[in-house]
């Protein structure tokens, strides 16, 4: 199998236009999905490939498009939906709580909701609090929903075409600040990245830093950082986030004894507090110092260039949680 070398964002767009030749089924939705060619330009082309009736623009209307979208996959077409970021799906949330993760177990699995919301999420450069929000944590306490955050080019494709082609609604957060990266991607139409499995970015033997999206990246520079001054961290990416891989993380840390879980997201509830209780509940007799987190510090995002770096997770401060673990200090 040979590889091609994509951004982010064109591993995405490969992932749709693939499952769309592939099935007829499947419809693109959204704001500025067709004629803009996307707010990010991942859906850049798709429009002129399969014309208005399967790449439909959108009103700024979410909880209608999002409504419309749920109704269609439980007649047998399979939507994507893309909202500009995921934090305008706040208006949309009621659909997603109380229609596309319920009806299957309502209907006692007469109605199937086979549908991928997608957007990016998190962190960008100087958006404002009220488009910085990490909406991950508020959908993955939802039962009936899976949600991923890919990290590289290579998941992000694979994992798109395991959404599509999933029975039920599958949430992708992606983050803006990804999508210009470049990686080989597996040149196969028919490559998958099951959900429920981590990835070991990085092996090693002195503490576990866990996380998902783009934090990855923070970690894996933090663990360069940590590796100059004698610590051999290893890294863990989640992909998936509903369902979790407790697996993985459970052998790293009973690997390395010590865990710092990071991620964007305020650290008040929400994925790394599901972790960090599933480590010291599973192994916590293998623990050799507290859980670390690394998250948001507990505030709006601000607008201003140097306050938002110091708000959000940065390799120092990964790297002084990682030695604060290590009582290295």
């Amino acid at each position: 199998m040979g590889t091609r070398s994509l951004r982010f964002r064109e591993a995405l767009r490969a992932a749709m236009l693939e499952e769309m030749e592939r099935d007829d089924s499947v419809f693109l939705l959204g704001e500025e999905v067709g004629h803009y060619q996307g707010a990010y330009k991942v859906t850049e082309g798709l429009l002129e490939k399969f014309g208005p009736k399967r790449v439909i623009d959108t009103p700024i209307a979410e909880s209608g498009f999002a409504g419309i979208a749920i109704g269609a996959a439980m007649v047998g077409l399979r939507p994507i939906v893309e909202f500009m970021t995921w934090n305008f799906s706040a208006v949309a949330f009621d659909q997603i709580l109380n229609n596309a993760a319920k009806l299957r177990q309502m209907s006692g699995g007469q109605l199937q909701v086979p549908i991928v919301f997608r957007a990016p999420n998190g962190s960008a450069r100087q958006v404002g609090s009220q488009h910085s929000h990490a909406m991950e944590h508020f959908y993955a306490h939802i039962p009936g929903i899976k949600c991923i955050a890919p990290a590289t080019p290579a998941d992000a494709y694979g994992m798109m075409k395991t959404a599509i082609r999933d029975e039920n609604p599958v949430l992708v957060f992606e983050s803006e600040t990804l999508y210009s990266l470049k990686g080989d991607v597996p040149d196969d139409p028919d490559f998958t990245v099951p959900f429920g499995v981590a990835s070991v970015a990085r092996e090693g033997k002195d503490i576990s830093l866990i996380s998902w999206s783009r934090p990855v990246h923070v970690c894996l520079d933090a663990a360069a950082e940590l590796a100059r001054q004698g610590i051999d961290a290893e890294v863990i990416d989640l992909r998936s986030l509903r369902p979790l891989d407790e697996e993985t993380i459970l052998r790293s840390v009973r690997k390395t004894h010590r865990a710092v879980i990071v991620h964007e997201g305020w650290s008040y509830g929400g994925v790394g507090a599901e972790i960090a209780d599933r480590i010291q509940r599973f192994a916590f007799d293998d623990l050799d110092a507290p859980v670390g987190r690394v998250s948001f510090l507990d505030v709006p995002m601000p607008y201003n260039a140097a306050l938002e770096q110091h708000v959000i997770p940065n390799t120092p401060r990964v790297v002084e949680a990682a030695r604060a673990a290590l009582y290295a200090r």
